[in-house]
């Protein structure tokens, strides 16, 4: 089988070469110049008739009928339908648009007017080649079929599939709204290094390189709050980050090694500031971006409802309404019977802690399905948090959960070096020296009250359009070989 299609695709290239040739020979250059043209999305959005347009894109279909001849093509904005007709067209430009191959790009100027069966249509007086295609498109509806090649091969995805252009579109659309919103809020955005000393602000395994003129090793960012934390020090009052993080761990369908997320910092605030801010945020995307504030989201069409106020329970009270009201004061021995009874696998070596965590994690996560912040978790997993001044065992956070999923987590930042270098010492173990003591330095200096936020840009995108596979969301994917 890929012998035959081997050879079909070498014979259809072959076929194209030779009609490229005869365009030549006529006059056409087959890879033409710039040319001026309309959006075809605007020709649509102000269509009159008769009125004169000039026009670009990819041919996407054709239907030639002796001597006359229907076409569309595509600009990435839209498709437009096109009729060449014999006695509107020269003898060159008639004879060569019969050499006209799918995937071609060319540029036709012409009137517009409507078919009898209501199509709008450029009625083509001119048009030129302006880029041939030597490989034949994927056929609109069975082309494709590999999913893993419309990853691949993303460019063959968004010529052929309108719903994957469209939800990048709107991806950019949603980072534009951001972007717009802390603008008038009087955020301003920043750029903090890539390229680190050292893995901080988060839990998990860097990708590692060399600097050669500095002759170090370094690491690639796992997250960027350590160095926005020093803005605030410095001076800054409201900061934020949109950029890449990169984390050396699993590939799945809600994972992705390279990703993008922001990251907000507002001196003076805290959870309820950064809770507020998410109530503003999700909502004017919807609207904005969707024109409406519920999704359907996933295979089974869910709907989501970003109405706010949205649903705030603490983490202690979701576990006691799955496991018991007595599950905290239940011995190690019980809660691990009940946990595992529950259908929850442990580990020999988990503590009470840790088997809650897991419970939350693999049972009551999932259940979340409606946007919820979920507040108050235990001091062990936020250490660079600021610890609720009622329970010094839980820290002043929110875990924002939408369809089982979390999309955001936001904090009361800690602010006192000493209890931020406890704090990071309980993370380090018997490795002291993944504690950051320039960040620790830079707290000694004074650091206001703060909150802050980090809102993966993938998965917000993958809920807003309801998709439940990241690489749908990020335009070119890590894959494996």
């Amino acid at each position: 089988m890929p012998e035959e299609i081997n050879r079909s695709t070498n014979e259809y290239r072959e076929q194209r070469i030779a009609n490229m040739r005869q365009l030549e020979e006529l006059g056409f250059k087959s890879y033409g110049s710039a040319f001026e043209r309309e959006r075809l999305a605007d020709i649509r959005a102000s269509f009159v008739e008769d009125k004169e347009v000039a026009a670009a894109g990819r041919v996407m279909t054709v239907r030639r009928m002796g001597k006359a001849s229907f076409a569309t093509i595509d600009d990435g904005t839209t498709a437009f339908q096109l009729f060449f007709k014999k006695d509107l067209l020269s003898e060159m430009e008639f004879a060569g648009f019969k050499l006209v191959d799918l995937g071609d790009f060319i540029g036709v100027k012409g009137k517009l007017f409507t078919t009898r069966t209501g199509e709008p249509t450029i009625q083509v007086t001119q048009w030129t080649l302006l880029s041939k295609a030597l490989q034949q498109p994927p056929e609109k509806f069975h082309g494709l079929q590999d999913i893993e090649e419309r990853y691949r091969k993303r460019y063959l995805d968004l010529m052929v599939n309108r719903d994957s252009r469209d939800r990048f579109y709107k991806r950019s659309a949603i980072i534009s709204e951001i972007r717009a919103l802390l603008a008038e809020r009087g955020f301003v955005e920043v750029e903090t290094p890539m390229m680190q000393s050292q893995a901080g602000g988060a839990a998990a395994k860097p990708f590692h390189t060399h600097h050669n003129a500095l002759d170090r090793d370094m690491v690639l960012r796992i997250a960027p709050e350590l160095y926005l934390k020093r803005l605030i020090v410095g001076g800054f009052d409201k900061v934020f980050e949109i950029g890449k993080n990169f984390r050396n761990e699993g590939i799945d369908r809600t994972h992705n090694p390279e990703f993008t997320v922001l990251e907000v910092y507002e001196a003076y605030g805290d959870r309820e500031s950064m809770k507020a801010l998410i109530e503003e945020l999700l909502p004017r995307l919807c609207l904005k971006v969707l024109g409406q504030l519920t999704v359907e989201y996933g295979e089974n069409r869910e709907v989501l409802d970003f109405t706010p106020p949205y649903r705030e329970v603490s983490y202690h009270d979701l576990v006691k309404e799955m496991m018991g009201s007595d599950w905290f004061e239940l011995s190690l021995e019980d809660t691990r019977k009940k946990a595992e009874a529950a259908g929850v696998a442990l580990e020999a070596d988990m503590n009470h802690l840790m088997i809650t965590h897991e419970v939350y994690d693999k049972l009551i996560e999932k259940t979340l399905r409606q946007p919820t912040f979920v507040t108050r978790l235990p001091r062990q997993f936020v250490p660079l948090a600021k610890s609720c001044p009622d329970d010094a065992d839980l820290v002043d956070v929110f875990e924002f959960v939408v369809a089982g999923k979390e999309l955001c987590p936001g904090y009361t930042e800690q602010n006192d070096p000493a209890a931020q270098r406890r704090a990071l010492a309980d993370q380090a173990g018997d490795d002291a020296e993944k504690v950051d003591e320039d960040f620790i330095l830079a707290l000694e200096h004074g650091m206001p009250p703060t909150g802050g936020l980090g809102l993966g840009i993938d998965r917000l995108v993958m809920m807003l359009t309801g998709t439940e596979v990241i690489r749908d969301v990020i335009l070119f994917p890590q894959m494996r070989s």
